[in-house]
């Protein structure tokens, strides 16, 4: 099926389905109506960029460090810091640690805990490949 209508880019990290949000409206559709509270939540710190959301329908207790990295890299070329050349932070977390409160605007959301990872902002590397339509 392809992602004409979706609210996200769907693409694979080793064996992991990966969502990357396209916009504020549909970062909020992606974290909060399809996005699973056991699946991980990726965006880089401080600056407008896109929701990264890591599927985990085996309900890992975290994901495999390559995963993270390779995840973290994307929210991190997906978002105003592509352009750095230093490593950048990137907050992870579980979906259920991402709340809205209200009066947030679109795409600005909440953390209730995280953890922080900091990448060089890389497109998809090697084993990462967006899926296509069939």
């Amino acid at each position: 099926m392809a992602s004409k209508g979706r609210s996200f880019r769907p693409c694979r990290i080793d064996d992991f389905e990966v969502w990357v949000g396209k916009g504020d409206a549909e970062n909020d559709r992606l974290t909060f109506a399809q996005a699973e509270p056991h699946d991980f939540w990726l965006h880089v710190a401080r600056l407008p960029g896109s929701h990264v959301v890591v599927r985990n329908p085996g309900r890992l207790g975290e994901l495999p460090r390559s995963v993270l990295e390779a995840g973290a890299q994307l929210a991190a070329w997906d978002s105003k810091a592509r352009g750095s050349r230093g490593k950048v932070e990137v907050h992870a977390c579980r979906v259920a640690d991402v709340s809205k409160p209200r009066g947030f605007a679109a795409g600005q959301v909440r953390l209730g805990r995280w953890r922080s990872v900091r990448v060089y902002p890389m497109p998809p590397r090697t084993g990462a490949q967006d899926e296509e339509s069939g």
